[in-house]
């Protein structure tokens, strides 16, 4: 993804985004998700005539501001998402019940 990111952004003189307006367009973007997600689970129906919306697409409108602020950062997100669950599965192995299938676990 990051290199996909990388090559489309490169054909344009502006590069990426200030890191400040980048985290504006997240949040932005995480606010047409939640819209989204209340739409389709919550107590907000859609008004009459609106489209469907696509939450698929609003998380990888998410994703792709991700992948710029990394980029934009120099962040290896394979390496930063390794850290990340080497963490969670250290502090949160005993957290949660374990499917009887699964016990043990990955590792």
């Amino acid at each position: 993804m990051q290199q996909d990111v990388e090559a489309w952004i490169g054909q344009f003189e502006e590069g990426y985004w200030h890191p400040l307006t980048m985290l504006a367009r997240l949040t932005e973007e995480v606010g047409e998700l939640a819209r989204e997600i209340n739409h389709a689970y919550g107590q907000k129906p859609k008004k009459e005539g609106e489209p469907p919306g696509d939450i698929a697409l609003e998380l990888a409108d998410i994703m792709f501001i991700l992948v710029c602020y990394a980029n934009a950062l120099n962040i290896n997100l394979e390496e930063a998402w390794r850290r990340m669950m080497a963490k969670y599965r250290e502090r949160d192995s005993e957290r949660w019940t374990r499917k009887p299938d699964l016990e043990g676990g990955p590792a």
